[in-house]
C-alpha cells in the first residue's frame, strides 16, 4: 500500500517540477497583479455615463449612511433611503423614477455597487477613510436634486 503512495507523491514533484520548467521556458509575460478596485474607464455602457446627471422628481430620494462594526478592520455599511428602491433586476436598463442602485467609494475610489441596503467594507487598512455613497438610476446617471447629486459622506478611522 506504501508503494503507490510514494509514486504518486514522485508524481506529483516531477509534475510540478516539469510544469514550472515548461513555464520558464515559453518566456511567457504575465499582466499585471490587478487591484481589488474595478477599472470602469476601458467600458462602453451604450448610455448616460456615469457623470450624467438625472433629477429625481417628487418625493425627492434621501440618502444616510450607518457603519457598524464587523471585526477590527472590517465594517458593514447600511445605506438608508427614502422614497427610493434598489432595483437590482433593472440595472443597465432605463431610468424609472424612485428606483435604481448606488455606487460605494472609499477614498474617491469606486469599490462596488451596492444593490441593496448593506455592503460589507472588508479590510480597511489602519488610517482615516471617507466613505461616499452616491444614489444612481438604472442606466448608472447619478441621481440629483436641483442639480446637486444625492450622496452622503461618512468617515472612519480604523486603529
Amino acid at each position: 500500500m506504501s508503494r503507490p503512495l510514494a509514486l504518486l507523491a514522485i508524481g506529483l514533484l516531477l509534475g510540478t517540477g516539469l510544469g514550472f520548467l515548461l513555464a520558464a521556458s515559453t518566456q511567457m509575460d504575465l499582466p499585471p497583479p490587478q487591484d481589488s478596485v474595478h477599472d470602469h474607464t476601458a467600458h462602453d455602457h451604450q448610455g448616460p455615463s456615469h457623470d450624467t446627471i438625472t433629477e429625481t422628481t417628487s418625493p425627492h430620494p434621501t440618502l444616510t449612511l450607518t457603519l457598524h462594526p464587523d471585526g477590527a478592520q472590517s465594517r458593514n455599511l447600511h445605506i438608508g433611503t427614502t422614497d427610493f428602491a434598489f432595483a437590482p433586476d433593472a440595472v443597465n436598463g432605463p431610468h424609472v423614477p424612485g428606483q435604481g442602485h448606488a455606487h460605494v467609494y472609499v477614498n474617491d475610489i469606486k469599490i462596488a455597487r451596492a444593490y441593496g441596503p448593506w455592503i460589507q467594507l472588508a479590510a480597511l487598512p489602519k488610517g482615516t477613510h471617507v466613505i461616499r455613497v452616491t444614489l444612481n438610476a438604472n442606466d448608472h446617471s447619478a441621481l440629483a436634486t436641483d442639480g446637486t447629486p444625492i450622496e452622503a459622506i461618512a468617515r472612519i478611522t480604523i486603529d
